[in-house]
């Protein structure tokens, strides 16, 4: 298991149920960390900075001679979509439990990716078809696309590289601004330019391919409520998407995996506009932080499925016997304060203790009183809650967060019930703006029932009493500590 926390867990406790011997792979900063302590064998690969250990792909490899393994699985980040180290993989004798490294290769690139979706009738947001190289042409591309644009960076994700340009004059300077930022993130100053949707709301369709040119998806996830361009709460199905639609964006979906020779598991990535058009924005080629929604809803282990096909073996489940069972929501459970732009908040985890119940799933890498290391994603668990439909689903998460015990650090928890119970996520009426639209950080201070303001209110009349009380009789006193014992029992 190339990865660590939360993911290494999951991947390792389908493998068991398939009676695979698993090894972790770890760094200092994870030597305590519950998947070292999982596995069948775990070995301590580098210092904790993920350049050290978890991104050092020959030392890995050398970790799975040694060992006798047969198969890698990547996870998602790292190494997951690295097409060099799946090409080191299989020159290594060892199976990748992914994509071929020619696959990643056409969808990492968003030009080619898009250059791929044209060619087999994919809706796309009108842009340009290649990368942008000369400032005058770009600004004249812009200009006959029509402000707002999005210029966005060829390679990598996570909204670096990423600039909304309103207005021509501003059009040189962001440019030149995402280019930096996209040669500095990702080694690629490569960017191209598109018509900015403006109340997108982001869908996302979970393909999975094996290498009998077998493709099915499985169905959809809306994943609309983002802070910083990145995913925090995730659901399966959507709430807008009709049969019809969904049935449409599944197929061009197929279309694109089928394209690249697409083997495993993937996911296709559509903007979805205010007049229900659909528009291909990217393809993932990996395994997805939020996959445990599409698992609940259908019933498909996906990683057991990622394994079968990486053996060679034919998908175990075909399009027309696959159907949604009631509805999933997942929310990521991060070490960030929402009142502070959720920056990270690195600390001990002096409570930990998590939900149960019906219909409540913890995918989670840590335990109480473990820390959370600064060198990683500060994701401590995604919290996922399944219902027959939508609204138990969202009654479900309220109490599941409820539930959760957490303090040491500040967290998401409170931003993710704050969105659960807003009229716009409950009436399903909500786009990837749904943050600076409905999010202030005040809103999330805690506010006192009636019932506690009223006893507040009477303690604090007692205790002014009580500061002229020496200089009442005793008899006095006893008065007046007994009429507010008798109205403190009123509002019991």
């Amino acid at each position: 298991m190339a990865n660590r926390g939360e993911i290494a867990l999951r991947v390792m406790r389908s493998a068991r149920e398939m009676g695979i011997a698993t090894v972790a792979v770890y760094s200092e900063a994870d030597r305590k960390s519950p998947h070292v302590r999982y596995a069948d064998e775990a070995v301590c690969i580098g210092p904790p900075a993920s350049s050290q250990s978890y991104l050092r792909g020959e030392k890995i490899i050398e970790v799975c001679k040694r060992l006798g393994v047969d198969g890698i699985h990547p996870g998602y980040g790292f190494l997951s979509e690295n097409a060099d180290f799946a090409r080191m993989v299989k020159a290594a004798g060892i199976t990748f439990i992914g994509p071929s490294a020619e696959a990643m290769e056409m969808m990492g690139s968003k030009l080619a990716a898009k250059a791929t979706a044209k060619a087999h009738n994919i809706p796309l947001v009108p842009g340009t078809a290649e990368a942008v190289t000369d400032t005058a042409v770009a600004a004249q591309i812009a200009a006959e696309i029509g402000f707002p644009v999005l210029i966005k960076a060829s390679a990598g994700g996570g909204g670096k590289g990423m600039r909304i340009v309103e207005r021509a004059e501003e059009f040189e300077e962001q440019l030149n601004l995402a280019v930096s930022e996209a040669t500095s993130a990702f080694g690629d100053g490569s960017v191209f330019i598109e018509r900015y949707v403006g109340s997108p709301r982001h869908i996302e369709i979970q393909v999975m391919a094996d290498n009998h040119g077998n493709c099915i998806y499985l169905f959809e996830r809306e994943c609309s409520i983002q802070r910083r361009h990145q995913k925090v709460v995730e659901e399966a199905p959507s709430a807008v998407l009709t049969p019809e639609l969904r049935r449409e964006m599944g197929e061009c979906a197929v279309r694109i995996a089928k394209a690249c020779n697409y083997s495993g598991a993937g996911t296709v990535e559509f903007l979805l506009d205010e007049n229900h058009r659909f528009y291909f924005l990217e393809m993932n080629t990996r395994l997805q932080v939020e996959h445990p929604v599409t698992e609940m809803i259908t019933g498909v282990d996906l990683v057991k499925e990622q394994i079968r096909v990486a053996r060679g073996e034919t998908l175990s489940v075909q399009q027309e016997n696959l159907s949604i069972n009631g509805h999933a929501i997942e929310i990521r459970v991060y070490a960030e304060d929402p009142a502070n732009g959720f920056l990270p908040d690195i600390g001990r985890l002096n409570v930990y203790r998590l939900p149960e119940g019906n219909g409540v799933r913890v995918d989670g890498g840590f335990e109480e009183g473990m820390d959370v290391p600064i060198y990683y994603d500060p994701m401590l668990s995604k919290l996922i809650v399944h219902a027959e439909n939508r609204e138990e689903a969202i009654r479900g998460m309220i109490r599941a967060i409820d539930d959760y015990r957490i303090s040491g650090v500040q967290t998401t928890l409170g931003f993710c019930r704050f969105v659960m119970q807003h009229p716009a996520f409950t009436s399903g009426n909500f786009d990837t703006h749904f943050v600076k639209h409905f999010f202030k950080p005040e809103y999330l201070k805690p506010t006192l029932s009636e019932q506690e303001e009223v006893i507040g209110a009477l303690m604090a009349a007692y205790l002014r009493s009580s500061v002229t009380a020496k200089a009442q009789s005793p008899q006095e006193n006893q008065s007046t500590v007994s009429r507010w014992k008798e109205r403190r029992k009123a509002y019991r």
